[in-house]
């Protein structure tokens, strides 16, 4: 397995791909992102097998000055146009943009962070979000009825929160009611027989599924502290769209696995048994994050063979197998401030995206660090977010025009706000 080898000559994934293709998930990541806009898919990189569904945004064509220009008249525009709006407008990058566009962004943060940040500026007229749909949907549900909140690139979806479709999580419920009765009956104690959790990572019409029915949002960061609010409140859980964090945090709480059931939206009781749902305390949706669904427990063998002494760090969205073989599993700001607390020199071997992995190895040269998965393979919809997509959306707003807003309708946004308010609420332990 190769160590890191990343410099700050080294800008993005894009230019690693073009310099060594054999190594690549898909030389395909070397072309702009323009080139695959009007096919249906969520383009090279992590989550290019993932089925998208019907009707996924579509950005249309970005104009040729853009996708014609070079990196360094893109990053001058950018920059020029940054200074003409000036508090106008904020810029949020997540940990895993490629570097030319993080390099612009006034914060960068997971999509927990960065929500929190659109909530500071609330006099800005523009929120410009450089990560996923279902993030710019969170950010305008935060943000005030005026600003408007701007997605660089509509295409940039996520295959895990397409992966809990509200049609299907609406026809789970009601056969949950068919199994385990009426869902607002409570027991002895006062809890209901499910409560709905949602991983941050999901659409804006599950977050308001789960608000209308008592239901909570969470994070990697809080997702204990948020199964053990709806334990109070339920007697079991009904998880998605990640099985992996799912699985990992209740495990992790004591929940023995044959307790914790999967849900196949595609099978009549999502697979399981009336029995074994009426058992279960947790249960988990069939969905994953095709990123972290790379890793391997081999590669971690690998690397401890390679690297005596190694400390290994995953996201918990790796599958249960590679989280118990790691020495820690946390999320994306965890595995930065771990590797920022290292006081001695260090060798990490880590288990999230590759491009947040070579911007660590930059940022803290006296560490060794590298990325378990020897292949360059991006998270596939972060990668449709491009400086061409920047430039545009930004020079848009300085003629006075709003292209690509994320708005979410009130039916939805009301409830959705309520979940969102009870995980803001659920404080992880220090």
């Amino acid at each position: 397995m190769p160590t890191s080898t990343i410099s700050s000559t080294d800008p993005s994934v894009d230019h690693l791909i073009q310099a060594a293709p054999t190594e690549s998930c898909s030389t395909d990541l070397a072309a702009g992102p323009w080139t695959f806009d009007a096919v249906a898919g969520y383009g090279p990189g992590s989550s290019m097998g993932d089925v998208i569904p019907t009707g996924a945004p579509r950005q249309g064509e970005l104009p040729a000055e853009y996708r014609e220009a070079s990196e360094e008249d893109l990053d001058r525009r950018i920059r020029a146009a940054k200074t003409t709006l000036g508090d106008r407008v904020v810029v949020l990058g997540h940990f895993y943009q490629r570097e030319e566009v993080v390099a612009h962004a006034d914060y960068v943060g997971d999509s927990f962070q960065l929500a929190n940040a659109a909530l500071e500026h609330p006099d800005a007229e523009a929120i410009v979000f450089c990560g996923v749909h279902f993030m710019a949907e969170t950010a305008d549900l935060l943000s005030t009825p005026d600003q408007a909140v701007i997605l660089p690139n509509l295409a940039a979806g996520c295959s895990m929160a397409d992966m809990a479709d509200i049609d299907q999580v609406e026809d789970c419920w009601e056969q949950l009611a068919d199994v385990l009765g009426p869902l607002d009956a409570t027991d002895d104690s006062g809890r209901v027989p499910v409560i709905p959790v949602t991983y941050m990572n999901s659409s804006a019409a599950i977050k308001g599924f789960v608000g209308r029915h008592g239901g909570i949002v969470c994070t990697s960061s809080n997702a204990e502290t948020v199964l053990e609010w709806a334990f109070e409140r339920g007697q079991r859980v009904l998880f998605f769209p990640d099985q992996h964090l799912g699985r990992n945090t209740a495990k992790a709480m004591g929940v023995p696995l044959h307790r914790m059931p999967m849900w196949n939206p595609r099978r009549p009781l999502g697979g399981s048994s009336a029995a074994q749902l009426a058992d279960s305390k947790v249960i988990l949706w069939h969905g994953f994050c095709s990123v972290h669904r790379r890793f391997t427990v081999a590669q971690i063998d690998q690397a401890r063979a390679e690297h005596p002494g190694v400390r290994v760090i995953v996201h918990p969205e790796c599958p249960m197998e590679v989280v118990d073989a790691a020495d820690e599993a946390g999320s994306t700001d965890y595995i930065r401030r771990a590797i920022d607390g290292a006081a001695e020199p260090t060798t990490f071997a880590i288990g999230t995206e590759i491009n947040l992995v070579r911007r660590l190895a930059a940022q803290y040269p006296q560490h060794e660090i590298f990325c378990l998965d020897p292949v360059v393979c991006p998270c596939s919809t972060m990668y449709r977010i491009h400086p061409g997509y920047l430039a545009w959306v930004l020079e848009e707003l300085v003629a006075g025009r709003v292209v690509n807003r994320i708005s979410v309708t009130a039916d939805v946004a009301d409830p959705a706000r309520a979940a969102l308010e009870r995980m803001l609420a659920a404080k992880p332990r220090a």
